[in-house]
């Protein structure tokens, strides 16, 4: 491994770390329910069917990000920003679908409830923890993490893919990409849909899968590159 190589993969694996004792320690406190109760009542979410959160926010930042992926995968094919190859930029664009695709999935198997579902807020369920696998709260489940945050954070992928090409612009891509995506998960907090640690899970999850992916294309390239056959 080299310099550079190490230098990256600590980084990463350092927002990763943190990150995750970060959540943890959240996850611990009350602050989830109090952020609710501070936007909400036993009336329910006010925000929940605005046309602002309900339509443009949510159905139309969806819909954006799938715009965005296939803009991706044609500039992918047509080269049109020399920098990283087309093997690597499908390779990332594969990962980006296998956060939009593992976020549900995950969603499928947890039985937590969201939080419009309290009985707090008007709903039937109980509030259980996230952690509470197969755990039943009255609710009708299946909601974390949050799937709409992945539609923003399933493009941190970007960040990786360009920082060794174009730093300046990686780091574009990262700003533009974790403001999105604090702005995807505040509006479905808003909603009701989901606790502020759903969307926070969301982005560590996206950050770890692409952060292993870089370490492993490094990894396999200095392998390549100190064992090529004499000539």
């Amino acid at each position: 491994m080299t310099l550079g190589t190490y230098r990256w993969a600590r980084q990463d694996m350092t927002v990763v770390l943190a990150g995750f004792l970060l959540l943890l320690a959240w996850d611990m406190s009350t602050w989830d329910l109090a952020v609710m109760h501070s936007i909400a009542d036993a009336n329910g979410f006010p925000w929940r069917h605005h046309w602002l959160t309900g339509l443009v926010l949510h159905q139309g930042g969806r819909w954006l990000s799938w715009g965005i992926l296939l803009a991706l995968a044609l500039e992918a094919v047509f080269y049109i920003k020399p920098g990283p190859s087309r093997q690597k930029r499908f390779a990332y664009l594969l990962g980006m679908v296998a956060c939009a695709l593992l976020v549900p999935l995950i969603k499928r198997l947890n039985s937590t409830s969201c939080p419009w579902d309290l009985t707090d807020f008007g709903g039937k369920a109980n509030y259980v923890s996230h952690w509470s696998w197969g755990v039943a709260d009255g609710g009708a489940g299946h909601c974390f993490p949050s799937g709409h945050a992945v539609a923003a954070f399933g493009f941190l992928g970007l960040y990786f893919l360009w920082r060794d090409h174009d730093d300046k612009f990686a780091r574009a891509c990262l700003a533009g990409v974790l403001l999105i995506g604090l702005l995807f998960g505040g509006v479905q907090t808003l909603r009701g849909a989901h606790y502020p640690s759903h969307t926070a899970w969301t982005a560590w999850l996206c950050w770890t899968i692409f952060a292993g992916m870089s370490a492993s294309n490094r990894l396999v390239r200095g392998f390549v590159k100190n064992n090529k056959p004499l000539r």
